[in-house]
């Protein structure tokens, strides 16, 4: 899973991190650079985070380093206000005289501002200025009151004083966030927007653990505190620190947990977007947005049986030729994700062994490059734990791409909060999905090519794509050996690709099927033997997040079929390599646009 500004921040009405690569910068038509450096630059100045993630908080954007974006009420008219001058700017361009990939960008960005267009007819959740968004301002997943802590630490630099004056600035701008969207989310209630109970139980748990730490123990402080010593910043960072955290930030948590606590009281265990003002419309508009398809829900999933069922053999015979045969497939899978020997032991000892997997099966997919791809990127990657303030609410795993600048390398972070949920042989996928050549790879693409990418590109999210190439990535390497002498690695590519096709199906089942949350968990449990905590898990993040979970499958089924259309279209010239270079130098697009992208590639290719 990638997490951009879009999820990263969970909750600031901001944007995503996706990308439009493509030919030089230079080689834009001059009317339609013009008009997308002037998009991204207002989007911006909407949004000082982003600039700090996109490390572009310097220089003349200095100041917003020391502010959060605005999450009120007002945000949402403004953003919808946004889309409507953008739109018109984008229709100041004359298409007919746009060519190739010119063309083809022009047409992404106005699919996405075309989405978020329609987006405005919903007066709830979090707006996102390029469209989609959640429907919850708070949940376990959503909100500033666990977002912010984990930007100011992995994001906010502090190199200098004015850097730690502007965390502080920033750590008082939290209360202020904080009340914010107490207010959007009291008022979203009163419209009959309220998370499911168990979303908010996880919801009241992890503020009341946060409530319990004393101020000065906060990741708040010390993140400030030990970064600011480690440079030899002198002043008394940590007590400054632990005074706004005592004195405006726990008021205003205290604040926001007497609103949650009140929506509970109301609160059903209906899962799904269903039960949402116009809610079948949302769910479509969010599935929209997701995949970049018009696929209606019935269609989606009947998708994730299908491939489910072709996927359901192929795991079977790796089972067997491991001598595993009784049981269904899913019931061989529970057993083998509760083998001892597949376990990491649920300490700190036993996670910092995960991290340390984790981190030699990357170093194991770097020596694939050549055989992937002719480009050379450094793709500078960490691994870390999910921090365990945030884990019981947080994905399972994520990736934030490298900042432009590249003062910050892309992180890969994996939730330990349980190590069951990660049995070893799940791990060499994963690492492909979030890795290389996954997220980090396409991260790297945007990072290392700046001069190649229009600052817009940096913006804009396409789930479909993003996750679509992550998940493609899992077969690529397969196909190029690396499970070759691992037979569990590749079952464990086999059920990353069933727990995608199972998300097409428990996703569209919550959310216009009417399913109940404990047939979700049981239908994702039984069918890819995950355990059932992880699974319940994931439920509760489509539970937040409606469709997103769509993406994956969605975008991974296109790309191979675009990839079985270049080979049998250019037979002895197909590469692989060109191929999987001309989807990343596409960029992250919708896929009717990709397909074209596609098309364009095979065309050249063929002369």
């Amino acid at each position: 899973m990638i997490i951009g500004r879009r999820d990263f921040l969970m909750g600031a009405s901001g944007l995503g991190l996706g990308g439009l690569a493509g030919p030089a910068l230079a080689a834009i038509e001059p009317g339609l650079k013009a008009v997308l450096d002037r998009i991204a630059w207002d989007a911006l100045g909407h949004d000082p985070e982003t600039l700090s993630l996109l490390g572009l908080d310097t220089g003349a954007n200095a100041a917003a380093r020391g502010r959060l974006s605005d999450r009120s009420a007002a945000s949402r008219s403004r953003v919808a206000a946004d889309v409507a001058r953008y739109r018109g700017w984008l229709r100041g361009v004359d298409r007919s005289r746009l060519k190739g990939h010119d063309r083809l960008l022009a047409d992404s960005v106005g699919y996405t501002l075309a989405n978020a267009a329609a987006g405005a007819r919903f007066d709830y959740g979090n707006p996102y200025g390029f469209g989609g968004g959640n429907p919850y301002v708070i949940s376990q997943q959503d909100g500033a009151y666990q977002g912010v802590p984990e930007f100011l630490d992995s994001v906010h630099r502090v190199e200098t004083a004015a850097d730690a004056e502007a965390y502080l600035a920033r750590l008082s701008a939290f209360a202020t966030a904080l009340d914010q969207e107490t207010e959007v989310a009291r008022g979203d209630a009163a419209k009959g927007v309220i998370p499911p109970v168990f979303l908010l139980d996880t919801v009241l748990e992890q503020m009341g653990a946060m409530l319990a730490t004393p101020a000065a123990e906060q990741r708040m402080v010390s993140s400030l505190a030990t970064r600011a010593k480690a440079k030899g910043l002198p002043g008394d960072w940590a007590g400054r620190a632990t005074k706004i955290v005592a004195g405006s930030i726990y008021p205003a948590l205290n604040r926001q947990l007497a609103v949650v606590g009140a929506m509970r009281e109301k609160a059903t265990a209906d899962a799904g977007a269903w039960k949402l003002p116009q809610g079948d419309a949302y769910y479509r508009w969010q599935l929209q947005y997701a995949t970049s398809t018009d696929l209606d829900p019935e269609t989606i999933h009947r998708m994730g049986l299908e491939q489910g069922a072709d996927l359901d053999a192929k795991m079977d015979a790796v089972l067997r030729s491991q001598g595993l045969t009784q049981g269904t497939v899913g019931e061989r899978l529970t057993a083998l994700t509760k083998d001892p020997k597949q376990l990491f032991a649920n300490t700190d000892a036993g996670r910092a062994e995960a991290v340390a997997y984790v981190e030699q099966k990357i170093a194991e997919l770097r020596g694939l490059i050549p055989r992937f791809s002719k480009m050379r990127m450094k793709a500078d990657l960490v691994v870390k734990r999910v921090p365990a303030d945030i884990e019981a609410g947080a994905s399972l795993g994520y990736m934030n791409f490298a900042s432009l600048d590249g003062s910050r390398p892309a992180i890969y972070y994996i939730n330990l909060r349980d190590t069951a949920n990660w049995p070893r042989y799940t791990i060499p996928s994963l690492s492909a999905h979030e890795g290389i050549p996954g997220h980090t790879w396409e991260g790297a693409y945007i990072a290392e090519n700046r001069d190649n990418v229009p600052l817009l590109s940096s913006l804009l999210g396409f789930n479909a794509f993003t996750e679509g190439w992550a998940l493609y990535s899992e077969q690529l390497v397969d196909e190029l050996g690396f499970y070759e002498n691992d037979p569990f690695g590749r079952l464990g590519m086999y059920q990353a690709l069933r727990f995608r096709a199972s998300r097409l199906v428990v996703d569209t089942g919550l959310h216009a099927k009417k399913w109940s949350r404990e047939q979700a968990i049981d239908y994702l449990a039984s069918s890819t033997g995950r355990s059932r905590v992880a699974c319940t898990s994931e439920i509760d993040r489509y539970c937040a997040s409606p469709g997103q979970a769509c993406g994956y499958k969605v975008g991974h089924t296109e790309i191979v079929r675009l990839r079985d259309k270049a080979t049998a279209a250019l037979g002895a010239k197909y590469d692989v390599r060109d191929f999987n270079d001309a989807v990343m130098r596409a960029g992250a697009m919708p896929l009717a646009v990709l397909a074209s992208a596609i098309d364009d590639y095979i065309a050249a290719a063929k002369a």
